[in-house]
């Protein structure tokens, strides 16, 4: 079930909202929301939602071994890492293992078929990090499964994101309040989600298949360019409206969680691209990969390699392609780049920041031209029509006149604005809040009538 579904907003969400604001009772809310959580995932996943509640038994018994040990506690946290990092390998990265080994040695080992359970990267990444914070003593023990299964399960945050740490929802799991005013916040900050999902990303995200789908010989700088844009907006928004749908699923029932986007098409580096980017995922690598090998502790060499690594990682967490492997690596390797050039560390005015802004888009432009990309050979073909594609014939030129269509350019346009912090000025104006409530109702209408067409509306991160 996704939240841009008739399923989810007319039925779905309506039926759990009201059932857990009949219950004043904070353990009979945690049995509704528990059970609507499992009931969402298995709506999809009907077999791998064992597969979940297995995962989060597993990390709640050894959190449980470890609060209880003095010794032994770091074996048992290797065990722990090794059971959730063994899971995401044997679902997300065994058919790539095997069929790379046949590559490399000529072997025709046969090559299994593993469907990807929806979410288990997120899922795992949240269990393990409540596991490593009982280790690190940061956060108590939590004896109650129901607890540690609701925390892991909740269905705001579930099938992608925003990964939620423990620490930042255990008050709540015991002890939270729903009132009027949040909950109103709630709703308008997921219909601004859902917009940003069915009105922007569906938008961009058919041209980008479109283009992406096309017949190579209909490829040219235009249409390269046209696709990459539209893809780099599709992503975005996307996962921000995915996880703007979350936090305002939490506040509704009680919960708040971190924000998981800041605007990172208005970086002027590399790396404040990933402070603003995906927060939860690179905060999550921050403090439980790049820290302990020593983040920026011990020389600028070490750091480097520290930086590496941790790209390395995020790359292959996304999933089993040599694309995505690729994609980390790149924005390693800028990341590194940035460290040695006096450019970005040194203060400069207005010329200095727009010629950052542009290198920045640029950078992540071409990354993301990758990331969609099936092969890398696709991905160095359209990076090669999009600065050398000086060719325009005319079924090339057709297929591009016939994205350019009103819809798309408004798409496109509010898309581009929507990138950027409008909204906080808008913010600081007289009779904004009302403005927004209005907006807000006109957009839901809108989106349910785009959903009611059966439009197309696939989720980007369903596939990590």
């Amino acid at each position: 079930m996704v939240f841009s579904s008739l399923v989810f907003l007319s039925i779905f969400l309506p039926v759990v909202f009201l059932a857990s604001m009949l219950f004043k009772n904070i353990r009979i809310q945690n049995a509704v929301l528990l059970i609507a959580s499992l009931l969402f995932y298995a709506y999809g996943e009907p077999v791998y939602v064992l597969l979940m509640i297995g995962s989060a038994f597993a990390n709640y018994a050894f959190a449980v071994l470890i609060g209880r040990r003095e010794r032994g506690k770091k074996a048992l946290m290797a065990v722990a890492a090794v059971w959730n990092i063994g899971i995401l390998i044997l679902f997300k990265y065994t058919g790539f293992l095997v069929s790379s080994w046949n590559a490399l040695t000529g072997m025709g080992l046969p090559v299994p078929e593993i469907s990807l359970p929806i979410g288990i990267s997120f899922f795992t990444f949240q269990a393990m990090s409540y596991v490593i914070d009982v280790y690190r003593g940061e956060v108590k023990v939590q004896k109650n499964f129901g607890k540690v299964l609701l925390y892991i399960s909740f269905f705001p945050q579930l099938i992608a994101g925003p990964i939620v740490k423990y620490h930042d929802v255990e008050q709540e799991i015991t002890e939270r309040k729903q009132n009027p005013e949040e909950v109103a916040k709630g709703i308008r900050r997921f219909v601004a989600g859902l917009s940003k999902k069915v009105l922007i990303a569906n938008t961009m995200g058919l041209v980008a298949d479109t283009l992406y789908g096309a017949d190579p010989s209909q490829i040219n700088v235009l249409t390269a360019w046209m696709g990459a844009a539209a893809y780099m907006l599709q992503i975005y928004f996307d996962f921000s409206g995915y996880s703007d749908m979350a936090i305002g699923l939490g506040w509704m029932f009680g919960f708040h969680f971190r924000e998981n986007f800041n605007y990172p098409y208005i970086s002027g580096s590399i790396r404040e691209f990933w402070r603003r980017w995906h927060i939860s995922l690179s905060g999550w690598f921050r403090e439980y990969l790049y820290i302990p090998l020593g983040g920026n502790r011990k020389g600028r060499l070490r750091t480097c390699v520290n930086k590496f690594i941790v790209f390395l990682c995020t790359g292959i967490w996304h999933g089993a392609n040599v694309t995505f492997l690729f994609w980390g690596v790149f924005h390693g390797c800028f990341l590194i780049l940035e460290e040695f050039l006096p450019f970005f560390r040194n203060a400069g005015g207005k010329l200095k920041r727009a010629v950052s802004h542009v290198y920045v888009l640029l950078v992540v432009l071409i990354g993301f031209v990758f990331f969609r990309a099936d092969t890398m050979s696709q991905g160095m073909f359209w990076l090669g029509q999009m600065f050398g594609g000086f060719h325009f014939e005319g079924e090339t030129m057709t297929l591009a006149w016939s994205l350019l269509t009103p819809w798309n350019l408004t798409a496109f346009a509010v898309g581009v604005i929507a990138s950027m912090p409008v909204k906080n000025l808008l913010e600081k104006r007289r009779g904004y809040q009302t403005a927004a409530y209005l907006l807000s109702l006109l957009a839901l209408v809108v989106c349910i009538l785009q959903l009611a067409g059966g439009t197309y509306n696939p989720f980007i991160y369903f596939r990590f």
